[in-house]
Order: C-alpha cells, then structure tokens, then sequence
C-alpha cells in the first residue's frame, strides 16, 4: 500500500481553542507518558543497550547491527510489531523510479520458508489469528506492520525475518501485481490535491529525489525488471538498514530473545548501504505549475522549501502551519472560507529526512477564479511576516498540537505508526523531543521562521483547474 500525503504526522489538527480541550483519560496518558521515569533495561546476551528515551528503550543486535526499540503497555493484550526499512523513493533514480513501493507488494508474495505453496503464507498465518496487518511506503521510508495477540508475536517475527533475505520475487508475481500498482497509480491520478501534490514536489525538486512521486512514474511501473527489483532488494532489505519496533503486552527480555532467534543469524549488509547525497541546488525564482483535467472545483496549492524534521526551526514552523490554516479561527480561513471563497484551507509541514515542502490548499468554491484566492492569502501570508502573530494564536497551536500528539498515540498500532515516522526522519527520539521544543515556540520564533521559509524565491504555486463536461461549461 503506497502512503499518500496526508496531514503530517506532527501537525496541528485538532479545532478548538486551548480552553475548550477535554482529554480522555488514554489521550491523558499518552501526553503524561513524556515524563515517565525509565525502566531498567532489559539484559540479554547478543544485544548492546542504547539509550532510553521516555518509556521507549532502544537495542542493537551486535552480531548484525538491527535497531530494535521497544515500548511495553500492558493495558491489553495485544500488541504492534512494525519492521521499518530505511528505503524508500529518495533512494531511486529514474528507471527505477516505483521500485520501493512494487517491491513492497511482492514482499506479500512468499519467502524460502513461508509460502502460499506450503499453507503458511503471511497473509494465511496473520488472517487465521485475526491481526490487522499491511505494509506502507514514503519517501524516506517502507514499514511492515502487524497488530496481534500478544502470543502470537513469534510467529510474525519468523516471518519478518525470513522476507528480509529470502524473498522468491518471482516473474509470475511481478506481472499481476504491477497491474494492482498502476490502478493505484491511476486513482492517485483521478484526485486533484494528488495530482497537484505530484506535480508541485516535480517542480520544486530538480536534482534532489524528492522529485519523484513514491508511486512512481507510469512507465517505470510497468516496464522494471524483476531483476531490477531483486538488485533493489539486496541493495537495502538487511538488518543494518531495519528497525524492529514492538509496542504493547510482552516482557522486554523475552521479546529480546526472540528477534535474536530469528534475526540473529541473518549477517550485516556485505557492502555499505548506499547514502542519498544529491542536495537540492538553491532556488533564486518562483516557480509556477498546472495540471488541467476533469474535475469540478478548483484547487490554488502554495508549496514553500522548509527544512527537514531534524532542523531545530520545525518545530516553529509546525505552529506557523496551525496559526493559517487550522480550524475556524485560524487566519486563512477567516480570509478566504468565511468569506466564500474557498470551501477550506489546510497548511503544514512534511515529516521528512531531507529539506521538504510546506504547503496550503486552497479548495476553491464554486466560480472563484484561482487568481483571486491566490492573491489573498500571499496578503494575509505577507502580513503575518510583517506584523507576527500573538501570544494567544501560539499558546492556542501548542494545546492544539498536545491534544492532537495524544489523539494520535491512542493504541500500539498508532504509537507505532507515530515512531515509524520518526525513525524515517533519522531520529526515533523525535517521537517525544518535537513535542517538548513545541511547547517552547514563542512568538517570535514563529514570525522568525515566516520570514526565513515562507519568501517568494523559495516557492511553488500550484493550480488545479478543472475541465468540465461540456453539457455543464457556462
């Protein structure tokens, strides 16, 4: 399953100002969890301790250099273990452009020793104990995840561990699935704010791989070789390159013990994992892009370079994208919503590894021409730089952010869905440190980073205009 742009992992979303906030007692935990006391880590032969950072406790297997982070919560029996792999479509090039997220599907197709043939498939295995199991592609990263009793987490281990080196990757799976892949690719192309998205990243990246789409570009789909996907694989699909997260019900000695039974003896990459070390040339221009097509409404889309999740102005800048465009109060809506001009405004950050994209979507309304939607944002943008923001509109983004942290981390699978993203981004720990320096923003900060990121040269305006039928052209 390719992972499409959704509102980013950090962002801002929940709408009510900070005194109407009225947490649910899990929502409560997952935000007083940023001050548990540690527990003593676990000590098992074979595995170097590391650090402990709020209740997540992280491990290296020595033998082979696996990553493995572990957060017990013994509310339920259940638990999330998620296999994240450090590749995803920035570590392509054109040709092969798609190939992260193909490989992902057939990494459903069998292994050595698990297989459709033998009645022991992942999907026959994880359906028969009722796991809620997938797998998600994105630019920095690919995860492998399932949500299962507790008791049965050896068994999906063996598994994980057996596809990460002896995967068939076979010709007659390829085929089939390649046509699975180019649907997706087709109804990614049906959707305006995609097709938009796809675009503004093509435009605003010329040299560094953000310019690729995950999915890929069509003919790539359908044209890559088998062995092409096996030399992807056997470049990066190696312990040194994985992290295996387990959140939930189980004791951390013996869940040690069993990744070291089961990846314990897979051996280190044999050459060093290829490093993406293209850096996006400056921009000194605005650029402008259109994608015309059937639709109905049309779409103003302002994409502005910002900086990876790792840079210390993210956290400012995540605010920043709240005080535009979250929720009835937030200065774009007043300015472009209320007034009919757009049916809503979303602004905001990715969570990425390398420098990415801030974006606003204006979703226009009925018979608003894209000029003039345009026209009044980058006033009310230039405003904000000019004037900032109050104490109030940040002390409110804050609230919202904690609210939204602890909605977001109800449950194994969405803490772990959490920490993935912060793994991709190249730092686990960021699962609790963004949060703690977004509650320091001030003002200031906020208008600082407005006036750095959010400048014309460093630009991308999108527009989506919609081709009508003929029979309801005016």
């Amino acid at each position: 399953m390719l992972l499409r742009r959704s509102t980013p992992i950090f962002a801002l979303l929940v709408s009510f100002g900070a005194a109407a906030l009225t947490l649910s007692g899990a929502a409560a935990a997952a935000i007083s969890a940023l001050g548990d006391a540690p527990a003593p880590p676990a000590a098992v032969e074979g595995f170097t301790f590391v650090k402990t950072v709020g209740r997540i406790s992280e491990y290296t297997l020595t033998a082979n250099g696996l990553q493995v982070l572990l957060m017990p919560e013994h509310s339920a029996p259940v638990l999330t273990c998620m296999v994240t792999y450090r590749v995803g479509s920035r570590n392509e090039v054109t040709g092969t452009t798609g190939a992260t997220h193909l490989l992902e599907h057939l990494m459903f197709k069998g292994s050595a020793g698990f297989d459709r043939t033998k009645g022991n498939n992942i999907d026959q295995f994880l359906e028969g104990v009722g796991a809620h199991y997938n797998a998600t592609t994105w630019l920095d990263r690919t995860n492998y995840f399932a949500e299962l009793g507790s008791e049965h987490l050896e068994g999906y281990l063996a598994i994980e561990a057996d596809r990460m080196r002896h995967l068939l990757l076979r010709e007659d799976d390829r085929r089939p699935e390649m046509t699975v892949v180019r649907n997706e690719f087709e109804r990614g192309e049906n959707s305006p704010m995609n097709a938009l998205e796809k675009e503004l990243f093509a435009a605003a990246y010329v040299a560094q791989p953000y310019h690729h789409p995950t999915i890929g570009w069509r003919s790539d789909i359908e044209k890559v070789p088998i062995e092409k996907l096996r030399e992807f694989y056997d470049t990066f699909y190696w312990p040194d390159n994985a992290t295996v997260s387990i959140i939930g019900d189980f004791a951390p000695t013996a869940a040690l013990a069993l990744v070291k039974k089961y990846y314990g003896a897979i051996p280190r990459a044999p050459k060093p994992i290829p490093q993406v070390t293209t850096e996006e040339p400056a921009q000194t221009f605005p650029r402008r892009v259109g994608v015309r097509r059937a639709g109905q409404l049309g779409v103003v889309a302002l994409a502005h370079k910002m900086p990876a999740a790792t840079h210390p102005d993210y956290p400012a800048l995540s605010v920043l994208g709240t005080i535009l465009a979250d929720g009835k109060n937030s200065r774009l809506y007043k300015a472009l919503t209320d007034p009919g001009l757009s049916t809503g405004v979303s602004a905001g950050t990715n969570f990425n590894h390398d420098p990415t994209l801030f974006i606003t979507f204006i979703p226009l309304a009925p018979g608003v021409e894209h000029d003039k939607a345009e026209k009044v944002a980058l006033a009310e943008i230039a405003k904000l730089r000019q004037d900032g923001v109050t104490a109030r509109e940040v002390e409110t983004a804050i609230a919202k952010n904690l609210a939204a942290t602890a909605f977001q981390r109800d449950g194994t699978f969405a803490i772990a869905s959490n920490l993935n993203e912060c793994i991709a981004a190249g730092d686990w720990s960021l699962y609790y440190t963004v949060d703690e320096a977004i509650n320091r923003v001030t003002p200031t900060d906020v208008q600082r980073v407005a006036r750095r990121y959010l400048v014309e040269d460093q630009s991308t305006t999108g527009w989506f205009i919609p081709i009508l039928p003929p029979e309801e052209k005016p």
